[in-house]
């Protein structure tokens, strides 16, 4: 679920009624809510108390409910119920979402879902988790409504009033041959709209985009964005039909591949759950290890200080500089690294481009340097004199290229040596500008002041 489009206040009642032990005002509260606002607040509670809410709830709106919940939420829901329910809600599951819930469970959790599933349920879900994780097999449906081209309109749609129930989705409808492999799609409303007598061939799309079932799913989930299609055919290494890769979990890939690389980005490892329902003991343990490594490359700048400590000793006034220089240059790389793992994310830069996104960066480093440098020059000569402001000035132009140059290019080499240019982008790259400019910074006023 989008937690975005959550309204800013949640009607309360439901904590404060299980506090009470008050079952009857909890339930009328489960009852008022919808599904999506009963997943919010289930997922700020803690086990127990979750658990307690969700068997309250109605059977179908039990498993609506569960649907919306993170991965995480699921499973510690599931581990509090007895074998009947347990088995209510994991049989109630479409084989994506069960799949989904199971990614990242522990062993007894896959095992205990497994076991209380049908044999047609099971091997369907084991077919799903056989596939790479990551991969769009891993998100697809394979419940789905396929046709021959030969059928007609009349025929195709009593198959699809026939299996639809069945099936997650009936808006697109895959069209295939006698070997199951996939020409190309047609979809529901073509068919309501045609006449009876004309044939699946007259109106299918055989130029269609599709995705094998081995290829990533943010891929996949972007060529759907991309294409603007509500379901994605997937298929095998033969080209035979295996499922559909429907919008919400497209937009549920594309989610969490953003999430990840905000948290990234900020220099903090991802994580699943709700925020309101982590302690702080585990918000800190998800920042900690990266601001370990920032720390340490961070001492860089302080060698580099102190290599240059005579230079500081001869000209003072240099030192006064030092933050507004590396604040700025640290900036001017965050945000062309910001901008590049955006882009590689989206497929508008390739790692083939890098040569193109250098040249570009480069020059775009340059325009911020010099209308910086401006600037830095008038608070320079008012604050220190004119030869320092032309240090400062000329610095912020050589430093504003290079932070350009290098954010815009780190996450695409990280690409070719098969890093998630996330991990090097905005922290890393600030730290890296932060060491390198103070090298620039007093190599151009050895330069300028020709100091010894």
């Amino acid at each position: 679920m989008t937690h975005s489009q959550l309204p800013d206040e949640l009607p309360t009642g439901l904590q404060d009624a299980l506090e009470r032990h008050d079952l009857t005002s909890a339930q009328r509260w489960l009852d008022e809510q919808p599904p999506h606002l009963v997943a919010d607040e289930l997922a700020r509670m803690d086990t127990v108390d979750a658990v307690v809410a969700f068997r309250l709830l109605s059977k179908d709106k039990a498993i609506t409910v569960f649907e919306e919940l993170e991965p995480v939420d699921q499973q510690g829901i599931l581990m509090g119920l007895r074998d009947s329910a347990f088995g209510e809600v994991v049989s109630g599951l479409e084989p994506d979402d069960r799949v989904r819930m199971l990614r990242e469970a522990p062993a007894k959790v896959v095992q205990r879902v497994l076991a209380g599933l049908g044999p047609r349920e099971r091997g369907v879900t084991a077919a799903l988790l056989g596939y790479p994780e990551g991969s769009v097999g891993r998100y697809m449906t394979p419940e789905t409504v396929p046709l021959n081209q030969q059928l007609t309109v009349e025929q195709a749609l009593q198959r699809v009033r026939a299996r639809g129930e069945g099936a997650e989705t009936v808006y697109t409808l895959p069209v295939v041959d006698s070997g199951r492999r996939l020409t190309g799609v047609v979809e529901l409303k073509e068919l309501v709209l045609s006449p009876p007598e004309r044939t699946v061939a007259d109106l299918v799309v055989t130029q269609a985009p599709r995705a094998q079932a081995t290829d990533p799913a943010e891929s996949a989930a972007r060529l759907m964005r991309e294409t603007n299609v509500l379901d994605l055919p997937v298929v095998d290494s033969e080209d035979r039909l295996v499922g559909l890769l429907t919008i919400d979990d497209a937009v549920e890939v594309i989610e969490a591949a953003d999430t990840e690389d905000v948290a990234r980005q900020s220099g903090s490892s991802p994580w699943t759950g709700h925020y309101m329902a982590a302690s702080v003991w585990q918000l800190a343990r998800y920042r900690i290890v990266w601001l370990l490594l920032l720390l340490l490359a961070a001492t860089l700048t302080v060698g580099v200080t102190q290599f240059f400590e005579g230079t500081l000793e001869q000209v003072t006034q240099l030192a006064m500089f030092i933050p507004l220089l590396i604040g700025t240059g640290g900036n001017a790389g965050a945000q062309a690294a910001t901008s590049a793992v955006r882009a590689l994310a989206v497929g508008e830069v390739r790692t083939s481009d890098l040569f193109a996104v250098i040249w570009r960066e480069c020059r775009v480093g340059l325009v911020l340097g010099v209308l910086l440098a401006l600037l830095g020059l008038v608070l320079g000569v008012f604050f220190v004199g004119a030869d320092i402001a032309v240090v400062v000035g000329l610095t912020l132009i050589v430093i504003c290229s290079w932070a350009a140059t290098v954010g815009g290019t780190m996450p695409l080499l990280a690409k070719r040596l098969g890093i998630d240019p996330a991990v090097v982008s905005a922290p890393m790259v600030t730290t890296l500008v932060d060491a390198t400019g103070l090298i620039i910074y007093f190599l151009m006023a050895h330069l300028v002041l020709n100091l010894h």
